[in-house]
């Protein structure tokens, strides 16, 4: 399976970038794992309604560009479903199992994500109703791709 995480704004801290290194590393006997990282857009802090909107398009555009044509989208929303470990690890299962090896998830910018990019989704996916740094999301959704292949594979993985 080809996993591509697509994600708006570069990664800083390096507690962060060593973290999602090792979770890559551990993926590496099950699936290919790609990280894009597409710029954000520059936005003062008051922002009008249709600013924020303005923001939103010009990430979903670099976003869009960045995903395969025929690549199963997840979008990371909060109004997304929530689902287990378990569910999680089934629902990639079943992907691989009828022919979608391809599979992209998505991680929006601070402001979220644009109408594009929703309708170009073909899953949301909710971590939690709390919103989260998009930085932590990022070893967060590796560290629970790497767990739903253990949990596929019948492999053991520390509770």
């Amino acid at each position: 399976m080809k996993i591509t995480i697509v994600t708006v704004g570069k990664l800083k801290e390096k507690y962060l970038k060593q973290g999602i290194q090792e979770y890559v590393k551990r993926l590496q006997p099950y699936a290919s794992v790609d990280i894009i990282e597409v710029p954000d857009e520059k936005a003062p802090e008051n922002l009008s309604e249709a600013d924020m909107e303005e923001v939103k398009r010009k990430e979903g555009e670099r976003i869009l560009a960045k995903i395969n044509q025929d690549a199963y989208v997840i979008t990371l929303e909060i109004e997304g479903s929530m689902l287990t470990s378990e569910k999680l690890a089934k629902k990639l299962d079943d992907l691989a199992t009828y022919g979608k090896s391809k599979v992209a998830f998505v991680i929006g910018g601070s402001l979220g994500l644009s109408q594009d990019v929703l309708s170009r989704s073909d899953f949301g996916l909710s971590f939690s109703k709390m919103t989260f740094p998009h930085q932590l999301m990022r070893l967060m959704l590796v560290e629970q791709v790497y767990r739903a292949f253990k949990i596929n594979r019948g492999e053991p993985y520390h509770k």
